[in-house]
Parts: C-alpha cells; sequence; structure tokens
C-alpha cells in the first residue's frame, strides 16, 4: 500500500462514518439528499453521464448486483459497479470492467475532489466515496453503471440518479433501529428507490413487503416485474462449483444457465438480475443469450456461501441477519447433507444476533465464537452469554486465525467448517484460510 493511498483512507474515514458508528435514527439531519445534490452539482453531474442500474433489498442486494454488471460487460458494455462494504481492501468499492479502481486513482480523484469535500460540512465518507465512483466511471467512459444502495434507499445518497430500471431484492428484518421495526416500513424504504414511470423488478417479498412495493410502483406509475410471478426459476442440479437451471420469463425460457454461486437463494437473485436486463433489453439494450449466458458463468462475488476449499470442506459466507442465517442454513443442508458442522461465527455489535442464532446454532454441532477487527465487532463473550441459551456447545477464542484452526481441528476430515455472521467475519476467515495453507495473501487494508 502506498502512502499516498494509505493517506486518502485516512481521511475518507476521518469524514463522518455511519460503516463504522451507526446512527441510532434514520433522521433528516443524518441521512439526507441535499449535500449529495450539491456536491454532484458542483461536479457537474458525473450521474447523467452514463446509463444506471440500481439495486436495494436487505439480502442479495451485492450478489444481484454482481450479476447484472456481469452480464453487462459480457454485452460488450463498459460497466462500472458501485457496492459496499468491502471484503479486503476498500477499492473493491468502485470497479470497472471487474477491476477494482487502482490505488492511484483513488488518489487521484480525492486530490480533485477533496476542495469540494471540504466545502460541505458533514460530508460522510459514503458521500464521499459515492462522488469519487462517479468520478471514477466518468473518466473511464463507463456506459453502465450498476448502483447498489447503502442502507435502506429512500433517504440513501444514490438515490440521487435516475436509473433506467430499479430492482428491489428479499426484504427482511436489518437495521431496525435505522429503518423501522416492521416489514412494511422497512419495505417503505427500499421502496423509496422507485421513481415515476420508471420500471421497478421485485423479487419475491413477504406479503406486508410486496404490498407496500406494489402500492409505491402503482402510485408513481412505475411499471411493475414480479419474480415468482411473471419470471420463475428451476433448480437442474449443482456441484461444489456452482448451480445450472433454467429461467422462465414473458415468451422466454434459458435452460441450463450456470453460475458459480450456491445456494437456492442466489437462483432468486440470478433470476431478478435476468429480468432486470430483460427490462434494459426491451427498452434497446443489445443483450444477446450468449452474453447472458457468460456473464452469469462470469460472475464472481466472493464471501457468499464460498467453498474455499473442498478437502476439508471449508465456507465462507457473510450472512449477518436471520433470514440471511437461514437461507445459509438451507444451503448447507441442500448441498451438504449429513455432514459435522462446525460454526465460527463473528457478529457486529447492532445486528439482530439472536435471530442469526435462533436459525444457525441449532443446524451446527459446535460453534466457536470469535471477534474480527472491524470497529463495529461484537464482543465474543457478550455473543456466548446469548448462545448459551441454546444446546450447542459453544467456544470463545478471539483472534480468527486460532478459531478457524480450531474449527478445522474439531470437524476433521468429513466435516465442514462455516465462517459465518457478518462479512468482516468471511473476510477473516478468507485471509486466514489463506495464511493456513501458505496461499499468496490478499489485498488488503483497513476497515
Amino acid at each position: 500500500m502506498s502512502s499516498d493511498y494509505a493517506a486518502a483512507l485516512e481521511y475518507l474515514y476521518s469524514l463522518t462514518n455511519y460503516e463504522h458508528k451507526l446512527a441510532s435514527q434514520y433522521a433528516g439531519q443524518l441521512f439526507e439528499l441535499t449535500r449529495m445534490e450539491r456536491l454532484l452539482d458542483a461536479m457537474e453531474h458525473p450521474e447523467d453521464r452514463f446509463h444506471s442500474v440500481h439495486v436495494a433489498g436487505t439480502k442479495g442486494k451485492g450478489s444481484t448486483a454482481a450479476m447484472v454488471a456481469s452480464v453487462l460487460l459480457a454485452a460488450g458494455q463498459r460497466t462500472g459497479l458501485f457496492t459496499s462494504p468491502h471484503l479486503h481492501t476498500f477499492r473493491e468499492r468502485i470497479q470497472v470492467n471487474g477491476e477494482p479502481i487502482p490505488e492511484g486513482a483513488l488518489v487521484a480523484h480525492l486530490r480533485r475532489l477533496r476542495p469540494l469535500f471540504d466545502t460541505l460540512q458533514g460530508l460522510t465518507t459514503f458521500e464521499a466515496t459515492q462522488a469519487i465512483a462517479f468520478d471514477h466511471f466518468v473518466t473511464q467512459d463507463v456506459s453502465w453503471a450498476v448502483i447498489e444502495v447503502g442502507l435502506g434507499g429512500r433517504l440513501d445518497t444514490t438515490n440521487v440518479i435516475r436509473p433506467e430500471v430499479a430492482v428491489i431484492t428479499p426484504v427482511s428484518f436489518d437495521h431496525m433501529l435505522v429503518l423501522g421495526d416492521t416489514l412494511e416500513a422497512i419495505a417503505r424504504e427500499k421502496a423509496g428507490i422507485i421513481k415515476p414511470q420508471t420500471p421497478v423488478v421485485s423479487a419475491p417479498q413477504p406479503d406486508a413487503a410486496a404490498n407496500v412495493i406494489r402500492h409505491v410502483a402503482e402510485h408513481l406509475s412505475a411499471p411493475l416485474t414480479v419474480v415468482g410471478e411473471q419470471w420463475t426459476s428451476e433448480f437442474e442440479r449443482a456441484d461444489m462449483d456452482g448451480q445450472w437451471f433454467t429461467v422462465r420469463g414473458p415468451g422466454v425460457v434459458l435452460r441450463d444457465l450456470f453460475i458459480p454461486l450456491l445456494g437456492p437463494h442466489q437462483l432468486v437473485n440470478a433470476t431478478t438480475a435476468l429480468a432486470a436486463l430483460w427490462v434494459l433489453r426491451e427498452r434497446g439494450l443489445e443483450l444477446s443469450e450468449t452474453a447472458i449466458r457468460e456473464g452469469l458463468r462470469s460472475v464472481r462475488w466472493p464471501a457468499r456461501l464460498e467453498v474455499l476449499s473442498q478437502e476439508p470442506l471449508v465456507i465462507a459466507d457473510g450472512a449477518h441477519n436471520g433470514d440471511s442465517m437461514l437461507r445459509l442454513v438451507e444451503a448447507l443442508e441442500a448441498h451438504f447433507p449429513g455432514r459435522r458442522r462446525i460454526a465460527v461465527f463473528g457478529s457486529l455489535a447492532d445486528k439482530d444476533v439472536p435471530r442469526m442464532f435462533a436459525a444457525l446454532l441449532p443446524s451446527v454441532d459446535t460453534a466457536i465464537l470469535t471477534r474480527t477487527r472491524h470497529p463495529r465487532a461484537a464482543d465474543p463473550h457478550e455473543l456466548e452469554r446469548e448462545a448459551r441459551r441454546y444446546d450447542t456447545p459453544v467456544t470463545v477464542e478471539p483472534d480468527p486465525e486460532r478459531a478457524l484452526r480450531l474449527a478445522l481441528d474439531l470437524a476433521g476430515r468429513d466435516g465442514l467448517v462455516v465462517a459465518t455472521g457478518s462479512l468482516s467475519t468471511a473476510a477473516a476467515a478468507r485471509e486466514a484460510w489463506r495464511r493456513i495453507t501458505n496461499l499468496a495473501p490478499l489485498p488488503t487494508d483497513p476497515f
């Protein structure tokens, strides 16, 4: 890491940073769009110089965004991708054609934009990063950008864009202190990305969330496509490298598609991505079946039921709320039934640990509780007190690498180790596994 890049990160992290210390209210004085609008106005609106796809949701929005971007790239489009958080290096958040922004480019964009940043009181890390991303997309002649919402939707600063299609992936309980404690309230925030007369694609939703999304779409005259109704998928087969499936949509059947991502939930994400891409195709995007197949086959989105090793079987997954943990447990049962399971679990302190434990602990033989270097990481001894409600044996090992080594010993040759509870836990497992197996280290930098 260059000293200039380290200094750039230090500056970005010095700004108001709700990833490190989450606000307890989704209040206008904390989350609002006017500051971002002023910033983009001063930048002469880079967001108007590329087409965009906007993706919100509680679960699967990163995977869905990555799939859309991969297919756009396979279709010959120069494609940007803006996501958060990152696994190992901040540069992952801003990608062009699948490549993270180079250190030098991030430094150069920050130097150019900092005079504008310094005029905006209360500028957040996320807002500055978003501005750098948009600036990078313009300088790199991006024609399409896939933009993932950071938090919520309605007041998320990405909501300044005017997308060609909005996408809402499955809605469930997360960030309740911020977004509300009912599915209706959370869905209302997610549905805030819907724009008048602009198509919206929704993944299958619980009734409470589906009703909100449908109401908002109707109110704004936004054509709504619902996965599970107009678009459906059927599982075909799977191995440890991925899964094959069929997708059916209006007037189209695509058989024997492949994604290198496991779990039934990823079929939902892939179908949602295809429904959104089909909307773009109907609006004039040149999109062949070959591009769809190649884009899905080549998508890369690590730490989502990612098999780090087959012998021993080591999996990293970033499940971080109750519903995503349920999806993880279902996927483990579907793809790896009958194995002894050892979980390495670490969470962030503000997450709904009881719901995660309710899904995870009855399904594993042992849990090892650990702590990552994320600033909001939960104390594993606090986690232990909650875990004692269950009969599952638990052990506290604060160091993630030692926790992974212990899990490997307990799992034995025929068992399964899964590192989960947060993306930072999955990232720590990926890094530790490479040290344990003497593989080249991953590029990393501070959170």
